[in-house]
């Protein structure tokens, strides 16, 4: 029978490394990558089975790297494996295109059962917060898709790698626009969100998930 081909994205080698040790038995491992920007040209060069992925991930966070992962294949499964127990992140998850989301201190007792759960076409949600986000689907609470959210991608992007502390200079770099598009988008965002300063932008995109958080 073939093994089930999963690649690993944390941004903390020690955790890539005991991933490792705790799927290589079970799974072939396609690859490991330790930023956003990493795992999606590794997904559309590798297309393994399952990606495990954490949510906070440098250049691109894990969510914005699963949304366009899934624009390039919808067949790829994803588990996202991360500290935060936060509903509204797991939302997030899900909408983007999530088959899994368990914590990281459960992933010895629950990672492989949420990969062979995803194969099978089936969702899993770590027990801690299953039935707090079966509320808060049934009430309707937290939900956001990407058509409602008040930025688009290039905006997603641009906001997380200025909260990171890049310029716009090197912002522009690492996503092949100029710096003068780099500005004009800040400004956009500023208006849209009826934000007054730089400062307030940042706090929105920590506060929304949008940038890269610890966990």
């Amino acid at each position: 029978m073939k093994r089930i081909r999963v690649l690993l994205a944390d941004d903390h080698k020690i955790v890539l490394d005991g991933l490792r040790s705790l799927l290589e038995p079970e799974f072939e491992l396609a690859g490991t990558v330790e930023d956003g920007r990493a795992l999606v040209s590794a997904a559309e060069k590798l297309r393994p089975d399952v990606i495990v992925v954490d949510i906070s991930m440098p250049l691109l966070n894990g969510i914005e790297a699963v949304r366009q992962i899934k624009k390039l294949d919808k067949q790829i499964k994803v588990i996202f494996l991360t500290m935060h127990p936060d509903v509204t992140y797991a939302i997030r998850a899900f909408e983007a295109g999530a088959s899994g989301y368990v914590l990281k201190h459960s992933a010895s007792s629950e990672l492989i059962t949420a990969i062979h759960e995803a194969i099978k076409g089936r969702t899993y949600v770590t027990p801690m917060i299953a039935g707090e986000l079966m509320q808060a689907y049934k009430g309707g609470t937290y939900r956001q898709t990407e058509e409602t959210q008040p930025l688009t991608q290039r905006q997603r992007e641009i906001l997380q790698l200025l909260v990171e502390g890049n310029t716009a200079k090197e912002v522009a770099n690492l996503l092949n626009i100029s710096p003068r598009t780099v500005e004009f988008h800040k400004y956009i965002m500023m208006s849209k969100l009826k934000l007054k300063s730089v400062s307030a932008l940042i706090q929105y995109a920590i506060r929304q998930g949008f940038a890269s958080v610890e966990g």
